[in-house]
């Protein structure tokens, strides 16, 4: 069990994104992604404000932050432009803020909603595995780039049914959860090699919808309009 005042929640964004410029703070459904995140953020009723934590470097991400009077985080313009590698670049915070855990958000999910943040930050807190990560539950035919088949086969004779495969979890790239001092030794999340050291956390699709490429802007802002019209997850 984690004690939930040791847990940091933070949203991470920057303007760097090569595939849609800007997207965080292009006009998105009358508001802007950036700011659907933390405005949803701050509706949390299992962390306290003290708790969230906006980490950006740009002027304009920066004023978002300051409207919404939330802690900031000013990331250094190298790890604004870090791809992913050294960890300790990208996630400059790891070893400057006075928690031992921290649960990533990521503010490209209009869709995710605060009660799955909150869910998932509770899971977390009792969850006794190092990191925690945001997934989804597939069922499709897979091949290796080899061309033989990865999942399990069907059998002779049988139609191409998904059900008929064993389902598979998907990386969602939305909820992310892990200690802080594990950073520093170039580890986020957990060990995926070690049995436990990292727990999945199943979402739907459409709360994981990303917006990564220019047709997903457009399409994330049809879906986040008719949202309250879309089927509601079932407990």
């Amino acid at each position: 069990m984690k004690h939930l005042d040791d847990i940091a929640v933070i949203v991470q964004a920057r303007l760097e994104s090569e595939r849609v410029p800007n997207k965080m703070i292009r006009p998105f459904a009358g508001t802007t992604l950036l700011d659907i995140a933390v405005t949803k953020m701050t509706t949390s009723t299992v962390f306290g404000a003290e708790q969230l934590y906006l980490a950006v470097h740009e002027p304009e991400l920066l004023a978002i932050g300051h409207r919404y009077g939330v802690n900031i985080f000013h990331r250094s313009l190298a790890s604004a432009q870090a791809e992913g590698v050294p960890l300790t670049l990208l996630y400059e915070w790891w070893d400057k803020l006075p928690f031992k855990y921290a649960v990533l958000i990521n503010a490209c999910n209009p869709l995710l909603t605060i009660d799955t943040i909150d869910r998932f930050v509770l899971q977390y807190a009792r969850n006794e595995s190092d990191g925690l990560f945001g997934v989804m539950k597939k069922r499709n035919y897979t091949w290796h780039l080899d061309g033989t088949l990865a999942s399990e086969s069907p059998g002779q004779g049988a139609a191409m049914d998904t059900k008929l495969v064993a389902p598979y979890y998907e990386a969602a790239h939305c909820l992310y959860a892990g200690r802080l001092d594990r950073i520093g030794q170039g580890i986020w999340m957990g060990d995926m090699d070690r049995p436990g050291d990292l727990s999945l956390f199943e979402l739907d699709e459409l709360e994981a919808f990303d917006i990564d490429y220019e047709w997903q802007f457009h399409v994330g802002e049809v879906l986040f309009n008719s949202s309250d019209k879309l089927p509601k997850r079932q407990e």
